[in-house]
């Protein structure tokens, strides 16, 4: 073998892929159409956000880089939610989209074990029914016991600018043309999806007193390895659609692609186009726009909010209509990329195709939406392409552990006809999945893969003890005839006004974190008892190659669904759209009685 592994695509889910198996010790290429674009931030310049930013933490946690990257690129820094309870509460950061893409690539480059390499993949090898290698535009052949694959929107991409369309990943870069057909020839269930990006204009053509200011909170790291983040900080605006931005667009709603049927594939329903917006929702008198710095040594604004494949001349009407930006210099256009992807339900939890063993799949590529889904699926299919080098069974996080563990339980069951977005709501077990709790749920698991640094690990052990250290302080400390771990279960009280001397040199964010864990002691243990109920359903195991045809008793439609999906827990198998509860029951006799 050439390699140990070989990763394909060098954004979000790439970058976490390739440095997990690196960093377990595995000789590692990265395969990349250019190099100059590792870790780009196609579209909005931020990292985090709700149910996202816990990806970021839960990502660090594992042993990730994302959480590095944008503690020392970011410009701005919120929480989101600040006001509402803990379980949807999120950090989200603007990132210097610039320096995030140069860190990226530094990281990347001084990694040991981990070679790059510029060329564009267009084909597998295969041998014994399982993949062994790529194959290059320039004919490489570059063989391996793994490989996994993080396409992104240039798999076969083509962006949309109103009559204009060209081949393409992003405006300006080439697709990645050929892998799709090659995938399709191997068996693969391939769709079309759509995303989009809005214009970028010129910071000193804007009229920022027309709009309203949005200043950071004091930056606080996303990752657990940092005590403090010291950046400078850019200030967001915020302005709204009117009647007339409105008009515009409906009399040239005929010269978008996106309703004139030249774009197929179906779009982020919770991120939709401005014009999709003004359809969608005719009463709606205005539409909020975030303008939004593209980093420290750059002039380019962000409209968030006004994504578009409109016509530039279009495009310049109505953004000229919206205060702030009547004098805005577009310097770059809004589009629409139209993309392959393949079928989630393919893959096996770890990401494994089920179709080409020893082929993980992760990212944009199996329909997610956004950095963070990428990301997160792009660590968890280099640690379980590592976990099958090793000989071992493959890491699944559980629904009960991860927000991780959501998305990728939701694309292999459920399976997605539309850009995946993960969202607090989609957490059956938020308030135990709090951003400020990923440490401690998953860096063990870190640990024991050796992904996890060794300084992560003791400061991991470090801030385990001052937890258990606060908690016996708060047990044994009388406060106004109670503990003053009873007294912080009354609605209002502060752990910093309970006046314990013995708590002045412990950290905030330990003391937070009691603090939360005591006021919503009551709602965690009745969600641990469901949690635990959900894990003895997952400890059911279903053999992958479980004959379903053999049990009486099962529905023709959910016997088929079974088939498709292949479970390996009754669990999962409980989470089909469209399988029985009944049938449910009946498998899971079959399943104790050993038939099947």
């Amino acid at each position: 073998m050439d390699y140990d592994a070989i990763v394909i695509g060098g954004g979000h889910a790439g970058i976490e892929a390739c440095l997990a198996l690196s960093r377990e010790g595995f000789e590692t290429l990265l395969v990349t159409q250019s190099l100059d674009t590792i870790g780009r931030m196609s579209c909005n310049p931020s990292i985090g956000g709700l149910a996202k930013g816990n990806l970021v933490r839960e990502i660090d946690a594992l042993g990730g880089e994302m959480a590095h990257l944008i503690d020392s690129t970011m410009i701005q820094y919120r929480i989101l939610n600040r006001r509402r309870g803990p379980a949807v509460q999120a950090p989200r950061a603007q990132a210097d989209k610039f320096s995030y893409s140069r860190k990226a690539k530094e990281t990347l480059e001084k990694q040991s074990h981990l070679h790059l390499f510029m060329d564009t993949v267009t084909d597998f090898i295969v041998e014994d029914g399982e993949c062994r290698g790529v194959v290059t535009e320039r004919g490489w052949r570059i063989s391996s016991s793994v490989v996994v694959l993080t396409t992104g929107t240039f798999m076969d991409g083509r962006i949309f600018i109103g009559e204009y369309d060209a081949s393409a990943g992003r405006l300006g870069e080439n697709a990645a043309i050929g892998l799709g057909d090659s995938l399709r020839r191997l068996g693969f269930h391939t769709g079309r999806m759509k995303t989009g990006t809005p214009a970028r204009v010129l910071l000193s053509s804007l009229d920022l007193e027309e709009m309203e200011i949005q200043e950071g909170d004091k930056e606080e790291p996303f990752s657990f390895d940092n005590d403090a983040v010291s950046r400078p900080s850019l200030p967001c605006y915020v302005t709204y659609t009117n009647e007339e931005t409105h008009r515009i667009i409906r009399e040239n709603i005929s010269r978008s692609p996106l309703y004139g049927g030249k774009i197929v594939g179906k779009g982020p329903r919770y991120c939709p186009s401005i014009e999709d917006k003004v359809v969608r929702f005719p009463d709606r008198e205005r539409h909020q726009i975030f303008v939004e710095p593209e980093g420290l040594g750059s002039e380019e604004m962000y409209l968030n909010g006004l994504s578009s494949s409109l016509p530039e001349d279009v495009q310049r009407a109505f953004i000229h209509s919206i205060p702030g930006l009547r004098h805005a210099e577009v310097m770059r256009p809004a589009y629409a990329v139209e993309y392959d992807y393949l079928d989630p339900l393919d893959l096996y939890p770890t990401l494994e195709s089920k179709i080409l063993p020893s082929l993980f799949i992760a990212g944009q590529t199996n329909g997610t939406s956004g950095y963070e889904e990428a990301a997160a699926q792009g660590l968890m299919a280099g640690i379980n392409a590592a976990e099958r080098l090793k000989g071992n069974k493959g890491i699944v996080l559980s629904r009960t552990e991860a927000y991780i563990g959501v998305l990728i339980d939701d694309l292999v069951t459920k399976g997605t006809k539309e850009p995946y977005r993960m969202f607090t709501s989609r957490a059956e077990y938020r308030l135990s999945l709090r951003h400020d709790t990923a440490d401690e749920r998953l860096t063990p698991i870190g640990i024991k893969i050796g992904l996890a640094a060794k300084d992560k690990a003791e400061r991991f052990e470090r801030k385990r003890r001052e937890l258990d250290e606060v908690v016996s302080i708060l047990k044994h400390k009388r406060c106004g005839g109670k503990s003053a771990y009873d007294r912080l279960k009354e609605p209002g009280q502060d752990i910093r006004e309970l006046g314990i001397a013995e708590l002045a040199d412990y950290p905030e964010g330990v003391l937070s974190r009691v603090e939360l864990d005591i006021r919503y002691s009551g709602y965690l243990l009745r969600q641990e008892r469901e949690a635990e109920k959900t894990r003895r359903e997952e400890n059911m195991a279903i053999p992958a190659d479980f004959d379903y045809d053999s049990i009486d008793g099962i529905s023709s439609e959910s016997r088929e669904k079974l088939k498709a999906v292949r479970p390996l827990s009754l669990g999962q198998a409980m989470r089909i759209s469209g399988v029985r509860v009944s049938d449910i029951a009946v498998l899971a006799v079959a399943i104790r009685s050993g038939r099947g």
